[in-house]
């Protein structure tokens, strides 16, 4: 298990190669240390721009085996975002480490969290949060699969998809209260009276009375902040929804 120091000690040595690094033209802090909020479980996050797009996937490359050979990763995958490479490993020590790859021209700050400490970087539009509209539209598309699930006898596939009614009317309430809502990294800032109202939507067993039970109760949280954001809306799915879980 990594300890804090050691945590620290390597995000200061790869900050440090990443500026003696010649394809490197810029180098930011990201996540919680952008912002001065890192804990004893937080992970290193950071990003580099890359002077020539042509060399991405040389440095890429390189840092990958910088990353096995010298500081014990075990495995990585990627993440895409337009130009943006986000090349995640696991080390040894059980520490989380990303590093984001972005030509020079694409380098910049897409969301807050972002802090440059070498180099040079372009101003561009912050990523905008999900919209209401898609985490409503995704809430009774599990919804329907939820029932679907249930009714063909595959629990497993169920409590998935009831998890995911829940978690999307959880969204729209970090969302309706400013907080992140990706992930489910602002649920527990959400206040503790909107918080007690999704609890009976967990699934407690793999039971089908529990899965019709929890079912309803992930069916009512929807609505219920459905209703916050959109009243007609709410009534206009009230009725569908009811029926689904009945």
């Amino acid at each position: 298990m990594f300890t804090p120091e050691e945590r620290e000690r390597l995000r200061e040595e790869l900050i440090t190669a990443a500026k003696a690094d010649g394809r490197i033209s810029g180098v930011a802090i990201t996540g919680s240390a952008s912002r001065g909020a890192v804990d004893r479980w937080s992970d290193i996050d950071l990003a580099f721009g890359v002077a020539d797009p042509a060399r991405l996937r040389e440095a890429i490359s390189a840092w990958t085996d910088r990353m096995h050979d010298e500081h014990g990763a075990v495995h990585h995958f990627d993440v895409t975002r337009g130009s943006w490479v986000y090349r995640v490993f696991l080390l040894k020590s059980t520490l989380q480490v990303d590093l984001a790859f972005a030509p020079a021209a694409d380098f910049g700050a897409l969301s807050p969290t972002f802090r440059l400490v070498s180099g040079t970087s372009v101003d561009l539009p912050h990523a905008q949060p999900p919209a209401a509209e898609e985490m409503i539209g995704l809430g009774w598309l599990y919804a329907l699969h939820s029932r679907s699930c249930i009714e063909r006898g595959k629990v497993w596939q169920a409590e998935y998809m009831i998890s995911a009614v829940r978690d999307q009317a959880l969204a729209l309430a970090a969302l309706r209260h400013g907080l992140p809502a990706a992930q489910g990294r602002g649920f527990d800032g959400l206040p503790n009276t909107v918080k007690s109202e999704f609890e009976g939507a967990l699934v407690r067993s793999l039971d089908v009375d529990e899965l019709r039970r929890a079912f309803r109760a992930a069916i009512h949280c929807l609505l219920l902040e459905v209703g916050r954001s959109d009243r007609g809306l709410a009534a206009s799915l009230e009725g569908p929804l009811t029926e689904l879980s009945h």
